[in-house]
C-alpha cells in the first residue's frame, strides 16, 4: 500500500467512525424525550388531585348548606368535621402543586425552555435552571403537605393530661422551628 492510499483509509475509518460517533450520541440525546412520560403524567396526575380536592371542598359546601338549613340534623363534631374535609383539601391541593413543579420542572431541564414562563405573564415559581433548584422547590412544597397533614391528624386527637397537652406545644415549636429554618434556604 501507498502512503497516499494509507492515508485515504484512514480518512475513511476516521469518517466511518465519526459518523457511528454523530449517530449514537444523538441517540443518547433524544433519549431524554422519554421523560415527556413523567411530564404528561405527573400532569394528570395533579389535574386528577386538583378535582379530587375540588370534590372534597364540595362535600363540606353541600353538607354544611344541608345543616345550616336544617335539612338534615347537626352532626356531633360538625365543626371538626368541616374544618378536617377542608384541610384535606388543602393537603390534595399541595400535592397537585408538587406535581405541576414536578413536571415543569422535568420539562425544563430536558426537553425544553416553556416560551410562556419567560414573558412578563411567567412565574419565576416554576423558572427551574438546574436539579438542585426543582428539589427545593418540590421539598419546601412537601414540606408544607406534612404540616397541614399534621395539623389535620392534630384535629382528631382527644388530649386528656397535661403532659399531651406540653408535647403538643413542643411538636408545634418543632413544626415552627423547622419551617423557620427552611425559610432560609436557598436566600442569599
Amino acid at each position: 500500500m501507498t502512503d497516499k492510499e494509507i492515508q485515504e483509509n484512514q480518512e475513511h475509518d476516521a469518517n466511518h467512525s465519526s459518523i457511528l460517533e454523530t449517530l449514537f450520541e444523538g441517540a443518547i440525546w433524544n433519549s431524554r424525550f422519554i421523560v415527556i412520560l413523567a411530564v404528561v403524567f405527573g400532569l394528570l396526575g395533579a389535574i386528577i388531585l386538583f378535582i379530587v380536592a375540588s370534590m372534597d371542598i364540595w362535600q363540606v359546601a353541600v353538607t354544611s348548606f344541608q345543616v345550616v338549613t336544617h335539612a338534615i340534623p347537626h352532626p356531633e363534631r360538625f365543626h371538626e368535621d368541616v374544618v378536617a374535609g377542608i384541610i384535606g383539601a388543602v393537603d390534595l391541593y399541595l400535592i397537585a402543586v408538587v406535581m405541576f413543579i414536578f413536571s415543569f420542572g422535568l420539562y425544563e431541564l430536558f426537553i425544553s425552555n416553556i416560551d410562556q414562563a419567560q414573558g412578563k405573564n411567567g412565574s419565576k415559581l416554576l423558572a427551574i435552571h438546574d436539579l438542585d433548584q426543582l428539589k427545593d422547590k418540590i421539598a419546601k412544597v412537601i414540606v408544607m403537605v406534612l404540616v397541614v397533614n399534621f395539623f389535620q391528624r392534630v384535629l382528631h386527637t382527644e388530649f386528656t393530661t397535661p403532659l399531651e397537652m406540653f408535647y403538643f406545644a413542643l411538636s408545634i415549636t418543632a413544626l415552627a422551628v423547622g419551617l423557620s429554618f427552611l425559610s432560609k434556604v436557598g436566600k442569599h
